[in-house]
């Protein structure tokens, strides 16, 4: 296993940020970590790369005790964290020179990551010239200079823009083809575009651990696109079973949200039929990892 978390928990006071955590991750996996804010994600990354000591439990990355063998964890991962610490002042290649030698890895790597994170057309300026991307590639190259097996990285598309987050994306799944990919995120998309697996953790627990896949299988939520043939009341749909929000989107369609493992269109078509309505169209929309997000989190645990 690339990463062996074993009840790992974590105290700020009188606050459990971690309540027994545990999880592996084999080698070559794209995990996604997700949860609210304040869930605990950032707390047991910073665990995993031994930038925080675990009150109770253990880990292992690559094999290294994380409270232990720290220095094995160290040179064994790429760490990018969500606040990404860059001198401004010095150039892409002087930064990376400078990460090159605390690394003890040889000069022409830097060329290499460089090319890797597509950093070429911005390498001769300096990092405060850059945009908000660059600056998310100049943190990736950082951690991919030493060439580590397993990459954590925290929030790695935060505040870009739309052009700029595609731009990562790619990047972050062209270098995780051979390595191990841990990576937290509050967007969806990212999730689907690049995970094969997704964790969730909300109030410092584990809700669910699960293949991509499966998970969007077993999800009951179920949004569905209905138009009818006149006006509906909206409290008229107190008569749905299992609907738990209704929105007028325009006109006389409406997206109705239904928390059930039926199929709620057969519902859908005997309540017009009940009511003289007529149902134009009835389309269930596909589940996305945010409906699922959103069930898995609506409760304490």
């Amino acid at each position: 296993m690339s990463i062996e978390v074993h009840a790992i928990s974590k105290f700020y006071g009188s606050q459990k940020a971690l309540d027994a955590v545990s999880f592996s991750i084999k080698k070559g996996e794209i995990v996604g970590f997700l949860g609210p804010n304040g869930a605990g994600k950032s707390t047991l990354m910073k665990i995993l790369t031994t930038f925080l000591n675990a009150d109770e439990g253990s880990a292992l990355v690559n094999g290294h005790d994380v409270a232990t063998a720290p220095l094995g964890v160290q040179q064994s991962v790429g760490y990018l964290p969500e606040h990404n610490p860059l001198y401004l002042d010095l150039y892409v290649r002087e930064y990376l020179a400078f990460n090159a030698d605390v690394y003890k890895v040889p000069k022409a790597r830097i060329e290499e990551v460089i090319a890797l994170t597509g950093l070429t057309p911005e390498a001769h300026k300096k990092i405060g010239a850059l945009s908000k991307g660059y600056r998310q590639r100049v943190g990736l190259a950082t951690a991919l200079l030493h060439d580590p097996e397993v990459l954590i990285l925290d929030e790695p598309t935060t505040g870009l823009d739309p052009n700029q987050l595609v731009e990562i994306r790619n990047v972050i799944r062209n270098v995780g083809k051979n390595k191990t990919v841990f990576l937290s995120t509050h967007i969806m998309q990212e999730v689907e575009a690049i995970c094969d697996r997704v964790i969730i953790i909300n109030h410092g627990k584990i809700v669910t651990d699960k293949q991509l896949d499966k998970l969007v299988e077993e999800v009951t939520v179920q949004l569905v696109e209905v138009e009818f043939d006149q006006t509906v009341p909206e409290e008229l749909f107190a008569q749905l079973t299992g609907l738990t929000h209704s929105k007028n989107s325009k006109a006389n369609l409406w997206e109705l949200t239904f928390h059930t493992e039926e199929d709620p269109r057969a519902l859908i078509f005997d309540f017009a039929t009940a009511n003289g309505l007529r149902a134009l169209q009835i389309v269930a929309k596909a589940k996305n990892l945010e409906q699922i997000f959103r069930e898995k989190t609506a409760k304490k645990n």
